[in-house]
């Protein structure tokens, strides 16, 4: 039996591969999560420099410096404690399980290393596993596992930024329409307009509350972010979506501020509450949906 025919007829198996597979995942959208934001602000500085040598405000030698900066990306340099510059090995670097090895602590200096990397690693592995348990072994659980990949980038990169990237959201557009084109999870009509209606529903929010209170409610970022989940879900989930999102962001705002004593004044990103509320719809919304329809029938 090849591999492929263990994985559609082994269900068992085929939700543990995935679930290692999401455990390695794990460990790079840590560095995803870690290194983007400081890639993107890298390059803004190189073109703000660019911009201003060119108005004559800066010395152009200053853009020369800034493209000679050390190399930084998602590969290089290689992953080191933040402490005392220990480089970790591959044996140092194996999800979850180097984590429990160590303790927790830098084999060198014994400086404690975050608990969230151990469990952006877990959760990436749990909700691979969930989601591929869901769809089976089929093109639409390849499309829905990628998708949650991207929102557990997005979720704390947001967390830690207040900042989605286009880097992720606009691939992941792109990419649900091109699902929807065989009409993977809707037809592609209905991925058209839930894009354009998830982008302009958050971006008239936006306008209103702007225009009410003359303050930013939101980023840009959470409107492609609705679009993105509007193109992979359909119009249809969108109700949904903003109703979960909103009664998560709520329950937990109100719980950061009275218990973790979050200022009133320091804004909560939205954008993990969508993501959260996006992933339930992925995999559970038409069973949400349909039984609220026959509650509301009775």
């Amino acid at each position: 039996m090849s591999l492929i025919e263990l994985l559609q007829h082994d269900r068992g198996f085929y939700v543990g591969a995935v679930f290692v597979l999401g455990l390695l995942m794990g460990s790079f959208f840590n560095v995803v999560i870690y290194r983007l934001p400081i890639m993107l602000k890298r390059q803004w500085k190189s073109e703000c420099v660019d911009f201003l040598a060119d108005e004559h405000v800066v010395d152009k030698n200053q853009t020369f410096a800034t493209r000679r900066a050390e190399k930084f990306n998602l590969v290089v340099p290689h992953s080191s404690c933040p402490e005392c510059g220990h480089a970790i090995s591959a044996l140092e670097n194996i999800p979850v399980v180097s984590y429990l090895a160590l303790r927790g602590r830098c084999r060198q200096c014994k400086t404690p290393i975050s608990l969230r990397y151990p469990l952006v690693e877990f959760l990436t592995a749990s909700i691979t596993a969930i989601t591929a348990w869901h769809f089976g072994f089929t093109p639409a659980a390849a499309g829905a596992i990628l998708l949650s990949w991207a929102l557990i980038c997005l979720t704390f990169i947001d967390l830690d930024h207040q900042y989605l990237p286009d880097n992720i959201t606009l691939p992941f557009l792109w990419l649900g329409l091109l699902f929807n084109l065989s009409s993977t999870y809707v037809d592609i009509e209905s991925a058209i307009i839930g894009a354009i209606a998830g982008y302009l529903t958050l971006w008239l929010v936006y306008q209103l509350f702007k225009l009410v209170t003359g303050k930013e409610g939101m980023g840009f970022g959470d409107f492609k972010l609705l679009a993105v989940l509007g193109a992979w879900m359909g119009w249809q989930m969108l109700p949904l979506i903003i109703i979960l999102s909103s009664l998560v962001g709520s329950v937990s705002g109100i719980a950061m501020i009275l218990f973790r004593r979050h200022e009133q004044s320091k804004p909560i990103p939205f954008g993990p509450y969508l993501a959260i509320a996006g992933w339930v719809a992925l995999l559970w919304g038409e069973r949400i949906n349909t039984a609220y329809l026959k509650w509301i029938s009775l």
